[in-house]
């Protein structure tokens, strides 16, 4: 494994977060409980961000968003994603934080490129209007006291249509505290290759605050290489830790200069696979429920090892722990880490067409289109 040659500490405001390592918010995904797991894997070290959390539902005490934000006692800093449209919402979002101590660090998402987000102009699309963006920075800065703003985005929504750059100086402007760039555009979602040099140059153009890198980064030896590359002050990993929480445990390795990375064998991949299940289930409040909330995480855990492709239907149906423990002892738990276990999971899917409200692109400077409704119904990524 490589390592770097001095640790690096990435300042988040007050935070110090060592080694410069933070788990992207993924919906459904970063949840309390796969916080939990890559926590221990890490051993405390890193940032961990909830999964995304809509302004609005935040306000109006949604019930299920109201358990999105709960963080386990030892979870510090305690770090809220949120996404909104409306200026006003996002400011109002950002004052119950602070007034209600709900969290320590405030992350905005501007990165999401699924398609319900973007037809609202809400995630990736929304740097494209440069006013709106000022705005929700503003108002999120302006209401978080001493909690520190950071932001996640995209390039932009197309290769025609590059935003990264401005918003990186709107967000220093309004003072937002560090910027993590997702080196794709919207147009691409997860597929093709994520484009570090952008992340370089957005470190050239501001180098006032923290600059992270984001996309591609499968192993602690991609970290190590993205920090080398692009002079980035630090890494968000997403999809790279699906189906592997103890990327983290490689991660602090890394960067403190040692360590092999983690090669568990399948005995010890279904264990942990069980622990997971069963923090879902505990944090949900029904096992039931909390197994087949896992089951989306079946065949990260499983990619490379040699698993029929009978058995994976059985385990992607299994609705109790006993079950799901049943079902893993009949495989081969033997099996050493394969060679095939390594790369890309989760979404890959590319060059999509973005879908975006009408006219969205005719004038930079217009926010005329977003509504409130653009709050309802979300998911991040």
């Amino acid at each position: 494994m490589t390592t770097l040659a001095q640790p690096s500490t990435l300042s988040i405001g007050p935070h110090a977060v060592q080694p410069p390592v933070v788990l992207a918010p993924m919906a459904g995904i970063t949840n309390a409980p796969f916080r939990t797991l890559c926590r221990e894997f890490s051993g405390g070290k890193g940032l961990f961000v909830s999964e995304m959390i809509t302004t609005r539902a935040l306000v109006e005490r949604n019930e299920k968003t109201m358990q999105l934000i709960h963080f386990d006692a030892s979870e510090t800093p305690r770090s809220i994603q949120l996404y909104g449209v409306d200026p006003v919402t996002v400011g109002k979002a950002v004052r119950m934080i602070v007034d209600e101590g709900l969290a320590d660090h405030i992350d905005l998402n501007f990165g999401c490129p699924v398609p319900k987000v973007t037809r609202k102009g809400g995630g990736s699309a929304l740097p494209y209007k440069r006013n709106l963006l000022r705005a929700i920075l503003g108002e999120a800065v302006g209401n978080a006291g001493d909690l520190p703003v950071t932001m996640k985005m995209r390039k932009g929504i197309d290769d025609d249509h590059i935003t990264y750059l401005d918003a990186g100086r709107i967000a220093v402007e309004e003072g937002v505290t560090a910027i993590a760039l997702h080196g794709r555009t919207a147009a691409q979602h997860y597929g093709g290759t994520a484009d570090w040099d952008a992340i370089a140059r957005l470190k050239e153009h501001v180098p006032e605050i923290p600059v992270l890198g984001n996309g591609d980064i499968w192993s602690a030896d991609d970290a190590l290489r993205m920090m080398r590359e692009t002079g980035c002050d630090g890494v968000v990993v997403g999809r790279g830790c699906l189906g592997r929480p103890w990327l983290f445990g490689d991660l602090v390795s890394a960067f403190g200069g040692s360590g092999a990375p983690a090669r568990p064998s399948l005995r010890e991949v279904a264990d942990v696979m069980v622990r997971h299940a069963r923090l879902l289930g505990e944090w949900i409040g029904d096992e039931s429920r909390g197994v087949i909330d896992f089951r989306k995480h079946v065949a990260w855990y499983l990619k490379g090892f040699a698993v029929g492709s009978e058995m994976r239907k059985r385990l992607a149906v299994t609705s109790s722990l006993e079950e799901l423990r049943a079902q893993l002892s009949m495989l081969d738990l033997d099996q050493p880490w394969p060679s095939g276990a390594d790369g890309p999971r989760g979404r890959t899917s590319g060059n999509n067409r973005v879908v975006l409200p009408d006219g969205w692109l005719r004038d930079p400077y217009d926010c005329a289109g977003v509504g409130e409704d653009a709050e309802l119904d979300t998911s991040g990524g």
